[in-house]
Order: structure tokens, then C-alpha cells, then sequence
């Protein structure tokens, strides 16, 4: 029988099954597995679980630019009856995102490494396009359950995974890899989107070389990298710049907007790196100025940071360590909270006191599903500090544990209450807005702002030049300061 002729039957056999809708933007059918109604339903219930796990970064002009900015590209998208929502996340990961049903997000993180306007609506039309295309859609039949994060990443034992946590949808949304083909079709329409209101998306290829920049050789971050599945960012470059040229040439559009100025007035003080009042990583300790705790970290150990936990592992893998709010009203109850919501089976527990605070030392096991595989220990700290009860587990392969226990009771013996007044008050490191007042090189106006040389190869990117480039008299330039 015709080869084709079975591909077809089994096309139309999957439309009938699962049914078939017209992508907005190439008109084509295509087997989708939920409706547009179904679609938004999972955007709604995305949406609260991921501002629960980074925050929403408290600036009010800025979601009111992005919302805007966004609105406008809607209105000439291939879907501008979507209600879509537009969020600035409180995270320093360089990235943007988009989820079904019209929920866009831009870290903060994001926000200081852009340049202008211009490169901002390219990125904006970008995450737009990933909804228009029904990108996030499509990918959802591939949608794999897991862990969400740097530290799931790192972990080489999959029974660890369980002791981070099942990822909500949300986040289940937030990992989803887009094949290269989806994210050239986000980059076009990137481009078409934000040319279309005015603005020159060169300055969006501009910008990938950024990123690239950053990302080269940075640990990882909260999520996953923008370029992680992109295409080659050289041939991206070129690719965007050519499109660029064709859709200002289509759109006779003879003087393209770019607004470095305006941007760069727009994130004068955003916050830079860690916010303290979340709690920060500072020479191998972890503060946290507002719950009044610290506790030391080990050396070389990948640590993330998010709303609602702090979670660390060695470089090999093999084991995990966390901190995070722990259920239950009493230290008795809490134990017990641990002990069923893991799945663990108590081998020691006592009460003991960690720097005069109240709290018990448990060591438990957690059997294997599959036989084949060892079985994991644990070892938890439930402390009661301020009213407050924390978690501080360890965890790793039973066969594995007393290569990491001195690490667990390193950070777990060393949790206390800060007091420390300079640590307490510390002020988040800001993006700040500096003018040159005569032409001389980058780094000269770097030295001139007495940044630290350790930091210029960081600022140069930033800003998107190099240290030996011309700053002109009356140049923008960003620096890092409280």
C-alpha cells in the first residue's frame, strides 16, 4: 500500500482521536492534544505555582513597560484575542520564558543584560511567537515529569530526585525543551512582531551575542539557559540580522526605534545578583537577613536559590542537600511530616540542640522501588528558630552516605542565629545609570567609576561592548553598586 497514502490515514485517524486545529500562524493543520480553552486552563494554573517558586519582582513601572510593550505586539500578532499576561519575575537568571495560554515572564535577571528597547521587544516577540505558534502546546505531548532546577540537573542518582521534589505543571511547562526548528520560528517572529511596532530588530541579534557571552562559562542558574536549545548563536546573529533587513525593507519602516537612553533610565537601581532579603551565598555561608539564620555551605558544593528552598550537591552528583521550611506546628509533629512525606523509615531520632537552639537529629531510609538500585539515607536537622521551623536534609545513596555525612553535619551543625549588623543590613548590589563626561575606553570609565577589575570583563558584557571600545562624551553606561 502507498506509503503515503497509510501516513495520511494515520494523520486523519489522529484528528479524529485527538483532534486537529489550524496554527495560527502557518494556517496548516496540526495534531494538537488540547483545545484553546484547555490551553489557557493550563496557563492559569502555571502561573501562580511559578511566581511562587521565583517571586514577582517589585517594580511597578516595569510590568507596566512590559505589559504595555507587550499588549501593542499582541494586538499585530497571529493571535490577538489571546489574553495573555506579562510578569517580571524576581530572579537573577538571565532568561524569559513563555506558557501555554498567554503567560509571558522576564526575570529581572534578564532585564539588567538588556541594552534598549529595541532588544527588549525582540526578546518580548520572541516568547510571544512561542505562544502564537502553539509551541509550548505541541511540546506538551513530549512533557516528561521531573525535577526542576539547576541542582535536579546535577544529581546523577535518580532516587534523589524524589527528595528535591515533583515538579508542578508549571514548572513542568517552565522545562520544556522547543526543538531548534520552534526556536528559529520564535526568532522570526520575534523579528516581525516587534519591527511591526517600530522598533530595529538588529539590536535583537545584538543581543544573542550578549548572551552568549554570559552564558559562556557562568554556573547555572535558576532555569534553564535561554540558549540551551537555541540554534548556533553565530548563525542566529546572521539569520536575525538578514530578517531584520527584509521586514524593515517590507515595511519601508526608514527610521526604526532602538531608545538605549530610555531603557537605561528604566533600570537605573533594578537589583543585580541575589537579593539579600531572599538570602544570599557570601564566602561559602548562606545568610538570610530577614529570618535572622545563617549556615555554611560546602566548598565547591552547586547551590540555588530559590523562594522556596535552598538546595546544594557536590560536584559528582551523588548527593543533595537542602534547607526549607519545614511542616508542622512542634518539632515532634514536623519530624513526623518528613518522615511520611518522603517515604522514609526512621533508623535514629532524638532531640538534640543545634547552638542553643531546639532541635532533632533524625536518620532515615528510603527503600527502592526497583530492587537493582541501592536505597537512599537520609540525615535531617529540624530546628526551631524564631517561631519558625526549618528542614536542613541531606541525602544520598545508602552505599554512598558516609563519604557526605561529614558534609551534612558541616552545614547542619553549623546552622545558628545571625546577629552580625553588617550582614543583617546588607543592601543588594543595583544596576546604576552613569554618564561619561569625555570619550575614553570603556575600561577607563570603569576604573573612573572605581569598579574592581575583577569585575570588568562582567560589566563589559553587561553593556554589551568590549573594554577597549570608545566610550563617547555623554554615553550611557551601566556599573554595578549598591
Amino acid at each position: 500500500m502507498n506509503k503515503l497514502f497509510l501516513i495520511g490515514c494515520f494523520t486523519a485517524s489522529l484528528c479524529v482521536l485527538s483532534g486537529c486545529a489550524r496554527n495560527p500562524v502557518t494556517g496548516k493543520k496540526q495534531v494538537v492534544l488540547m483545545s484553546e480553552k484547555d490551553e489557557i486552563a493550563m496557563g492559569q494554573q502555571a502561573d501562580p505555582q511559578i511566581i511562587a517558586q521565583f517571586g514577582l519582582y517589585e517594580d511597578q513601572e516595569m510590568q507596566n513597560f512590559i505589559s504595555t510593550k507587550g499588549e501593542q505586539m499582541v494586538a499585530i500578532s497571529h493571535r490577538p484575542k489571546l489574553d495573555f499576561h506579562f510578569r517580571v519575575l524576581n530572579s537573577e537568571a538571565v532568561n524569559a520564558f513563555a506558557v501555554p495560554g498567554g503567560y509571558v515572564y522576564f526575570t529581572r535577571g534578564i532585564l539588567a543584560y538588556l541594552n534598549n528597547e529595541a532588544d527588549f521587544n525582540g526578546v518580548l516577540g520572541h516568547e510571544i511567537g512561542h505562544v502564537t505558534h502553539r509551541h509550548s502546546v505541541a511540546q506538551h505531548r513530549n512533557m516528561i515529569l521531573g525535577q526542576v532546577g539547576v541542582i535536579a540537573g546535577a544529581i546523577l542518582v535518580p532516587q534523589l530526585g524524589n527528595m528535591i521534589g515533583t515538579m508542578s505543571t508549571g514548572l513542568q511547562l517552565l522545562l520544556l525543551k522547543y526543538s531548534r526548528d520552534a526556536e528559529r520560528e520564535a526568532d522570526e517572529l520575534g523579528v516581525e512582531y516587534s519591527t511591526k511596532i517600530g522598533y530595529d530588530a538588529h539590536e535583537m541579534a545584538k543581543f544573542f551575542t550578549t548572551l552568549e557571552r554570559q552564558q559562556t562559562g557562568t554556573g547555572a542558574a535558576e532555569l534553564p539557559e535561554l540558549l540551551s536549545t537555541h540554534p548556533n548563536p553565530g548563525d542566529r546573529y546572521v539569520t536575525v540580522n538578514k530578517l531584520a533587513t527584509e521586514w524593515q525593507t517590507k515595511l519601508n519602516l526608514r527610521n526604526p526605534i532602538i531608545n538605549r537612553n530610555n531603557y537605561l533610565r528604566r533600570i537605573d537601581g533594578l537589583i543585580y545578583g541575589e537579593d539579600p532579603k531572599e538570602g544570599f551565598r557570601m564566602n561559602n555561608n548562606f545568610y538570610h537577613p530577614v529570618l535572622r539564620f545563617q549556615f555554611p555551605i560546602p566548598a565547591n558544593w552547586v547551590y540555588q536559590n530559590t523562594a522556596q528552598m535552598v538546595q546544594m550537591a557536590p560536584q559528582d552528583g551523588k548527593a543533595v542537600l537542602m534547607l526549607r521550611l519545614a511542616p508542622g506546628h512542634s518539632l515532634e509533629s514536623a519530624a513526623d511530616s518528613v518522615l511520611l512525606g518522603y517515604q522514609l523509615t526512621a533508623v535514629e531520632r532524638r532531640n538534640i540542640s543545634v547552638n542553643g537552639l531546639q532541635a532533632i537529629y533524625m536518620i532515615a531510609d528510603q527503600r527502592p522501588q526497583d530492587q537493582n538500585q541501592p536505597g537512599i539515607r537520609t540525615q535531617s536537622y529540624i530546628i526551631q528558630h524564631n517561631n519558625t521551623i526549618y528542614l536542613l536534609l541531606g541525602a544520598s545513596s545508602i552505599n554512598d552516605f558516609n563519604n557526605y555525612v561529614q558534609h551534612f553535619n558541616y552545614s547542619m551543625q553549623g546552622f545558628r542565629p545571625l546577629t552580625d549588623p553588617s550582614i543583617i543590613n546588607k543592601k543588594p548590589d543595583r544596576v546604576r545609570i552613569k554618564t561619561a563626561s569625555s570619550s575614553m575606553t570603556l575600561a577607563q570609565f570603569l576604573r573612573q567609576h572605581n569598579m574592581p577589575e575583577s569585575k570588568h570583563n562582567e560589566l563589559a558584557i553587561l553593556n554589551g561592548m568590549n573594554l577597549a571600545d570608545i566610550v563617547q562624551a555623554g554615553t550611557m553606561v551601566k556599573i554595578i553598586s549598591e
